[in-house]
């Protein structure tokens, strides 16, 4: 099967002896590289939970546990192997006004709803309608998700010690930089030497003991918050009384129902969105297929789980999961495996890794940043055809500007809608004389709702002889607006005294026409023939007359 674009651009990226093809069968090796890996995620996922709870108003370790829960859950039971999951941004913006309206608790409440509406969803199988998302679509996802993972880690920048919120300057910065290009010199140069250790991790550590040898002063983890905590502890938000974090409980009531409702179903859709899209990249670099559905189960039973251990849900991670993938990990051991490690940062080694530099997390997610993105994009544009690479910046600049679930949705209307105004344009008719004097029409192109005037337009009842033949050979009966429009044909030839005949409909065109009641079968022909049919619409049968 031949890789597409993305998939070459981002296999460049990998360590070169890193096989990018499925792990057939455990060994010691693979089981290394996946243990190295999730401990390279579990330290890059600390910044980000707790920064996404930040965004959200929420305390540290509710990220924090929901990078925990969500990631393990996920790991085990979900489509594919090699995906990290965790708190996100794009939920994180929806969960504000809840959390600022209503509290913490109507939070989880509405996490657990949000499980259940994607446990919903995986049981319907509705993850496969993925598969209708354009390539450009995905394009134009993964060069704006770049964009996005990159403006957020300029927040990093940001003096800890200001209230203010001004960022670095002076010598603070520029030392923070040159760590920055530290790590991403590590990252890239490293793999040619060796791939004993997957180079983000070497990047870190490398950075982290060069900062606290040298007694460096550049922000840390521990500037951004506290990341000691114990096990996230079992919580039903409903009732009367406080929370565990001393907010008010959510009554269990119709009115709370309706107040969550809302916002369950727009992180439910945002949620599976993003996880179904990491999907298919993480696919496309590994060479698998298939588990939507099965996806859309384990992120809904994780968001269950979260709400209920206070945890502010999350859904697939993209950086995460390119940082698993390029370092490695193949198999589901990663995954849990950087849950596990996360965990045992908040239990028992908060006060270490709260000394490691935010510029050596950073150099790793700009490598992130530059391994996604897709730079071949660029060079493309002007040679596919115009639509697409319109979609391609659109949905680039709809997913930084608003958020990805948004941009998705109007890149697929959009580019449905192109589809259908190029097919709607390919509707016409050749025409010719048969020996007895009846006029063919010949006509070629979909008939649907976007070509149905068109076809309309093409006979002339008036000059036309008294009997005509159109032939569906070359073109196919698709929708209800294809039959009103044949239905206005024999309308048109019934008042002027003449006959239609339909040629050469399909089988599933003849069902289409026999169930809507505007046929009559008039042939010798097998109904059962793939092409043989030969189907007479007489004045009066058409249009109920």
């Amino acid at each position: 099967m031949e890789q597409s674009p993305l998939a070459r651009f981002a296999k460049s990226f990998s360590p070169p002896d890193l096989s990018i093809a499925p792990t057939t069968g455990l060994n010691a090796t693979q089981v290394r590289t996946d243990i190295l890996s999730g401990l390279t995620v579990a330290l890059a996922l600390v910044p980000e939970a707790v920064a996404f709870a930040f965004v959200a108003g929420l305390h540290p370790l509710v990220g924090l546990y929901a990078a925990f829960m969500v990631g393990l859950v996920t790991s085990v039971l979900g489509g594919r192997p090699g995906m990290i999951s965790g708190a996100t941004g794009a939920l994180a913006v929806v969960m504000v006004h809840l959390v600022h309206e209503h509290g913490v608790e109507y939070l989880f409440a509405t996490v657990i709803l949000m499980g259940i509406l994607q446990v919903v969803a995986g049981a319907l199988r509705w993850g496969k309608f993925i598969r209708m998302v354009p390539h450009p679509v995905m394009l134009g996802f993964v060069n704006g998700l770049a964009i996005v993972i990159f403006l957020a880690q300029l927040t990093q920048f940001k003096d800890p010690s200001s209230a203010t919120g001004a960022y670095l300057g002076g010598t603070t910065l520029w030392m923070m930089l040159a760590l920055v290009g530290l790590t991403m010199a590590i990252i890239h140069y490293l793999p040619k030497f060796t791939t004993l250790i997957p180079a983000p991790l070497a990047g870190i550590g490398i950075t982290a003991i060069v900062v606290i040898v040298f007694g460096i002063n550049v922000p840390t983890v521990g500037d951004m918050a506290s990341i000691k905590g114990t096990l996230p502890p079992f919580h039903w938000p409903f009732g009367e009384g406080e929370g565990i974090y001393g907010t008010a409980l959510a009554p269990f009531t119709l009115e709370t129902f309706y107040i969550i409702l809302p916002y369950a179903v727009i992180l439910a859709a945002i949620g599976l969105i993003e996880s179904l899209l990491t999907l298919n990249l993480v696919g496309e670099m590994t060479g698998q297929r298939g588990g939507a559905s099965q996806e859309c189960m384990a992120q809904g039973a994780a968001n269950v789980v979260t709400g209920m251990f206070g945890g502010m849900g999350g859904c697939a991670m993209i950086g995460q999961s390119m940082i698993n993938v390029k370092s490695g990990g193949r198999t589901r051991i990663a995954g849990v495996v950087a849950a596990l490690f996360l965990l045992s940062f908040i239990l028992f080694a908060s006060p270490l890794i709260e000394r490691i530099p935010l510029a050596a997390l950073v150099g790793v997610m700009f490598m992130v940043v530059i391994g996604t993105f897709a730079w071949n994009s660029l060079k493309i544009m002007r040679k596919v055809p115009f639509t697409d690479a319109f979609v391609i910046v659109l949905v680039t600049v709809v997913t930084v500007m608003e958020d990805l679930a948004v941009a998705v949705v109007v890149g697929v209307i959009v580019s449905a809608l192109a589809y259908a105004w190029q097919n709607a344009t390919r509707i016409h008719a050749k025409t010719e004389e048969t020996p007895e004097g009846a006029k063919v029409y010949k006509v070629q192109g979909p008939l649907f709702f976007g070509s149905a005037d068109g076809f309309v337009e093409m006979f002339d009842p008036e000059n036309d002889p008294e009997s005509v033949i159109v032939d569906f050979e070359s073109s196919r009966v698709v929708d209800q607006s294809a039959l009103q429009a044949i239905e206005a044909v024999a309308g048109k030839f019934e008042a002027a005294g003449k006959t239609v005949q339909l040629r050469h409909l399909s089988k599933d065109c003849h069902t289409l026409l026999t169930k809507a009641g505007h046929l009559m079968i008039d042939s010798d022909d097998d109904p059962d023939y793939e092409v043989a049919a030969d189907y007479k619409v007489r004045t009066g049968i058409l249009g109920g007359h």
